[in-house]
């Protein structure tokens, strides 16, 4: 059976079932960011900046609103992560709709590492992109609020179903000798080390015609390196495409919807999509396993199941993909119904207080949260991508030559070092205050019900065992309250929401001092002190009443630094106008080889083209040119060069794959783009290659895995 006639069975056993429970609206929208010489956010490598594009940034929005018009906003965005500044920029632009409040809109970031960074103000986030990058933040702001609006102009009536399945062979946990210390009576209530259960909601009109999906899965968008300079939405941005693709047809827009379908987030702190695991990266030696280090110079580096990153992304996503297409069709999909409620509150998370319950000894300690610190193995990085220095992960103990130069910037308390306690501090952010905040005291936390769904929006990186610590948490304070929502069957961890505040592990996880550990920021109860605050929303949720909405995070905008220089002017290469190819294509191309053209360019700063494209590739149709790929697609790469950087000359390097089901016929190659002159104007040009001709036999089958057709 094809894949379309699949769909339309889908749609023919939902469409006689009972009548919509909510209305319903998708959107999607382009926040692109700048994708040249500016710094990539993840990694934290100074040498890893944009020079073009691979896969766009989207933000794909889905709203729901019951009976009584409760609403939420649940919005995936493909970047790192979520600040706060970001999120009430969203706010306000939000307003004129009259309908979205801190206690509704949430907004999680997808994690991919390959995207421009310098969008969440506080200090050391942006320090490695050279500070604030208001084009960054500009393009997300923009995005993610045209994607909201245009959720909220399709709004009609549907239904949603809940599906879940376990997924293997896409995930390990990179932090192994961490996650073993926690207790072993609560490790043998799982099978893995991660979370292998994906969960999946699916929208769909009152008439049974798909509108969209939602999946969750735990696992790392570190399928590209640090030595990418490509902007990518990485495995799981990828897998969004392909699912789009299936949906709204082999031949559509990237982008342009209106199917949309989210990859999100979840618990995936200690996860790596890298499935061959860490070896010594010349020798293929194993890495010592507490320290995550090799021998002399080689670093410990984490690859696969690919034989380079670009194939390990499309791997990983595919099984996404295909595990995702899966509970799609699944026939036993349990419909979500009942009322929708929402609730948010920032709270100042040093000096926040709770209790303590030791699994293995059973007290009961009284402890709090501390100001924000980075530990040494924080600068260690981890298997996915390694720090700078030779910093080794499961640090316990400080070194003199480093503290010498840590004090110069700040030497951290006698209280600041015993509240952190096994965390050796490398950097006391929340000492320093100059020239602002370095990373955030005040986090927002945040709980919806959706029906029987639970989804708990935690402002960083959980890792799997402190996520299902807050699932169990939330389930039974959901279930104890003395006024019950309905029955939570599912609480879904929904990730680097929000807020961004590094890492969460488990008391017994900081303990081992991994990457994650040294990344807590709030000291080894920092899990303890966030599970306090879900269990009090979840009263909230379940009484039905708003809390009081907590501190407001600090107004940073008007302190904040940028040292990136801007675009002075453009001038092509010699003798050549901007638009000129200066790499013609072959005459004859078949299905897998690639494509090259290159062209006279400006720089790509001056207009990232959101909703737009830099390239596109055409066939010839009844006489005219039909767009068949665009610069979302996975097939193109946009790549970017600098010629001269004393006359700011440049050009761009066009690559199409030929799909292995590409018609045989005529094709051609475009680019557009801006170029600025000296004090003046940006303006547009444009160039397309001369014709070339694909042929060769169509191998429908291949091109079936990749885009679902």
């Amino acid at each position: 059976m094809s894949l379309t006639a699949t769909a339309l069975v889908l749609q023919a056993l939902l469409a006689h079932t009972a009548q919509a429970g909510y209305l319903l609206g998708v959107g999607i929208a382009d926040v692109t960011g700048p994708p040249a010489e500016v710094h990539f956010m993840g990694y934290a490598n100074p040498g890893q900046k944009g020079g073009g594009i691979h896969l766009r940034q989207f933000s794909r929005a889905f709203i729901f609103q019951d009976e009584s018009g409760q609403r939420l906003a649940f919005v995936s965005v493909d970047c790192g992560m979520i600040g706060s500044g970001l999120r009430k920029e969203v706010l306000k632009r939000l307003q004129p709709l009259g309908a979205y409040t801190d206690n509704n809109l949430m907004l999680s970031g997808t994690h991919t590492h390959s995207a421009p960074g310098g969008f969440l103000m506080h200090l050391l986030f942006d320090i490695t992109t050279l500070g604030f990058i208001k084009e960054s933040f500009d393009g997300l702001a923009e995005g993610i609020t045209l994607s909201v609006e245009r959720a909220h102009s399709n709004m009609a009536p549907g239904r949603v179903f809940l599906s879940r399945g376990k997924l293997t062979g896409t995930s390990v946990n990179r932090s192994p000798t961490a996650y073993d210390n926690n207790p072993e009576e609560e490790r043998r209530m799982y099978e893995d080390n991660t979370d292998k259960e994906m969960h999946q909601l699916r929208l769909v009109r009152e008439d049974g015609r798909p509108l969209g999906v939602i999946n969750w899965f735990a696992v790392h968008p570190t399928s590209m390196n640090n030595t990418n300079t490509l902007i990518s939405s990485d495995n799981v941005g990828a897998a969004a495409v392909f699912f789009e693709r299936r949906m709204n047809g082999p031949e559509s827009i990237v982008g342009r919807g209106p199917f949309v379908a989210a990859f999100a987030s979840s618990n995936l702190g200690d996860v790596s999509p890298n499935t061959h695991g860490p070896r010594c990266q010349y020798s293929g030696r194993e890495c010592d396993m507490g320290s995550s280090s090799c021998p002399g110079n080689e670093a410990c580096v984490a690859k696969g199941p690919g034989t380079d990153m670009f194939e390990s992304t499309r791997l990983i996503a595919e099984q996404l993909v295909a595990k995702a297409w899966e509970l799609w069709t699944a026939p036993r999909a349990r419909e979500v119904r009942g009322p929708l409620f929402s609730v948010h509150q920032y709270t100042e998370m040093p000096g926040q207080e709770a209790d303590f319950v030791d699994a293995r000894t059973s007290e009961t300690s009284h402890v709090r949260a501390c100001l924000p610190a980075m530990g040494y193995s924080f600068a260690a990085g981890t298997t996915d991508g390694a720090g700078a220095f030779k910093f080794q992960q499961g640090t316990r103990s400080t070194n003199p030559l480093w503290n010498t130069l840590r004090n110069f910037i700040m030497e951290p308390s006698a209280s600041q070092v015993a509240c952190h306690g096994a965390k050796p501090i490398l950097l006391t952010t929340g000492e320093m205050n100059f020239p602002f905040e370095w990373q955030p005291t005040i986090v927002s936390h945040q709980l919806a019900m959706l029906g029987d769904v639970a989804l708990a929006c935690v402002p960083g990186e959980f890792t799997t065992m402190a996520g299902r610590r807050l699932r169990k948490a939330v389930h039974e304070a959901l279930q104890d309250a003395p006024v019950r929502p309905d029955r939570p069957e599912d609480v879904i961890v929904v990730g680097l929401c929000n807020t961004y505040s590094d890492y969460i592990t488990t008391p017994e996880e900081y303990q081992v001092q991994r990457y994650e550990g040294a990344s807590t920021i709030y000291g080894p109860h920092t899990l303890t002190v966030h599970l306090k605050m879900y269990r009090n929303l979840a009263q909230n949720v379940a009484k039905r009443v708003l809390p009081d909405p907590g501190p407001t995070p600090p107004e940073l905008m008007n302190d904040l630094i940028t040292l990136l220089p801007p675009v002075l002017v453009d001038t092509p290469v010699w003798e050549k106008n901007f638009g000129d190819v200066l790499e013609q294509p072959e005459k004859e191309y078949g299905p897998g080889d690639i494509v090259h053209v290159s062209f006279v360019s400006g720089h790509p700063r001056n207009d990232p083209r959101r909703g737009d494209t830099f390239l596109t590739v055409e066939r010839r149709e009844h006489g005219g040119w039909r767009v068949i790929a665009t610069d979302a697609n996975w097939e193109t790469k946009m790549i970017w060069e600098r010629v001269s950087a004393i006359l700011g000359s440049s050009r761009v390097i066009v690559q199409w794959t030929v799909p292995m089901d590409a018609p045989e016929g005529d094709y051609r190659i475009s680019h557009y783009g801006h170029y600025k002159k000296l004090f003046s104007d940006i303006v547009p040009y444009n160039g397309t290659s001369k014709v070339f001709r694909v042929t060769g036999n169509i191998d429908t089958e291949a091109a079936e895995d990749l885009f679902g057709r």
